[in-house]
């Protein structure tokens, strides 16, 4: 899969890094218990980032719903009836510059290492 293009505006002065994150909260229960998939994990963004190419790898790539780093794509299992999702893209600015993990860190390891730090 390859991974949209963005564009990013409205970075609060004082940010240090820029955390992404894209996840689907229409999932079947049926199929993950919270509802929610993760479909991108980013941190340690530059903040002076702007544009964001199709495609492209950029900062430190999280682990996604799948278990792996890196974009995964939308892609409805064929076992469940087709239904609209809604694909959420968010944009953290922080005051942090850099998250220090031993591991590629999940969504929710980055959203408890940068509480407290959002601008």
């Amino acid at each position: 899969a390859i991974s949209p293009p963005l564009s990013v505006s409205g970075v609060p002065e004082r940010t240090e890094s820029l955390v992404l994150i894209m996840d689907d909260p229409d999932v079947p229960k049926a199929l993950r218990p919270d509802g929610v998939f993760d479909h991108w994990v980013v941190y340690e963004i530059h903040p002076t980032t702007t544009t964001v190419v199709e495609g492209a790898i950029f900062g430190a790539q999280g682990v996604n719903s799948t278990g792996k780093p890196g974009y995964v794509g939308p892609c409805q299992p064929p076992e469940y009836e087709p239904s609209e999702h809604r694909y959420v893209l968010k944009l953290y600015a922080i005051d942090l510059g850099t998250l220090n993990f031993i591991k590629a860190p999940t969504k929710a390891d980055i959203l408890a290492a940068i509480a407290g730090h959002v601008l």
